[in-house]
């Protein structure tokens, strides 16, 4: 059995940098259990230090929506897949011509890097490179960011998608941002590798999700949670709800699992 959870809106709250006592105590009891648990996260590296003692004996994560998968107990990289600057570029040329006034950015190993026009105050560094996307795109980039104001978000996700087409993957997790991975790459694609490096069927998988970056993710475990506030569409297809993050539904879906072994 492995447990794969999402962590913002699903395993704590939007934008925490922290796991509350409750949730902490019950993914301890789980490791001293050999019960994995894998972090799953858009998130980027660097905003992931505070989870990291949180990881168990498997020591592994999967970050940037699967461009990643990390060995936190090591602190390297197992597994990277990035966008390549040609492709990159004509994947922004593509929306742009869709979407005009649309911004960009890219995340990289070494952090994140941006059009002058992307504004985005929690998730931009003041003292982050930018500049033409053609000058700060010199290597693979885990993921394109791109935001435009002056759309309804649904009409600009759609837009986007559709310039994008079959050059890359692109999902979603907060309105007014879409991200953009390499072309196969989601939570899922990151999560089977790990899966068969650990011996984990999909069968044996439990996963915990919110938002459309999780779907593949969720659509491919052998059970699957939507949290009682998820999106629509997580709502839609997952096999179980749980309970909604500010009441730490996760933790007291994995208490009850727990317990249920334990008889």
């Amino acid at each position: 059995m492995l447990i794969a959870t999402d962590l913002d809106g699903t395993l704590v709250p939007n934008a925490s940098s922290s796991v509350s006592p409750f949730t902490a105590e019950v993914l301890k009891r789980l490791d001293e259990a050999g019960i994995p648990v894998v972090f799953v996260t858009g998130r980027p590296l660097r905003w992931m230090e505070a989870f990291w003692p949180h990881i168990g004996e498997h020591g592994l994560a999967v970050v940037s929506n699967g461009a990643i998968t990390y060995d936190v107990h090591a602190r390297e990289v197992v597994t990277t897949t990035g966008i390549e600057p040609a492709v990159g570029l004509e994947i922004a040329a593509a929306i742009s011509d869709a979407v005009p006034g649309s911004a960009f950015a890219i995340e990289r190993m070494d952090g994140i890097r941006h059009g002058t026009d992307f504004v985005d105050r929690h998730r931009v560094p003041p003292d982050s490179p930018s500049g033409p996307l053609a000058e700060i795109w010199d290597e693979p980039a885990l993921k394109l960011l791109v935001r435009n104001g002056g759309l309804d978000h649904d009409e600009f996700r759609d837009r986007v998608i559709a310039a994008v087409g079959d050059l890359a993957h692109a999902t979603w997790s907060i309105p007014g941002l879409v991200e953009i991975s390499a072309a196969g790459v989601t939570k899922a694609s990151a999560l089977v590798g790990l899966c068969k490096t650990l011996g984990v069927e999909a069968s044996d998988v439990i996963a915990f999700g919110d938002m459309p970056n999780d779907i593949p993710m969720l659509t491919w475990a052998g059970t699957s949670y939507a949290m009682a506030d998820a999106h629509e569409s997580v709502l839609a297809l997952a096999d179980h709800v749980a309970p909604p993050v500010e009441e730490e539904g996760v933790a007291h879906v994995l208490e009850g699992l727990l317990a249920d072994l334990c008889r």
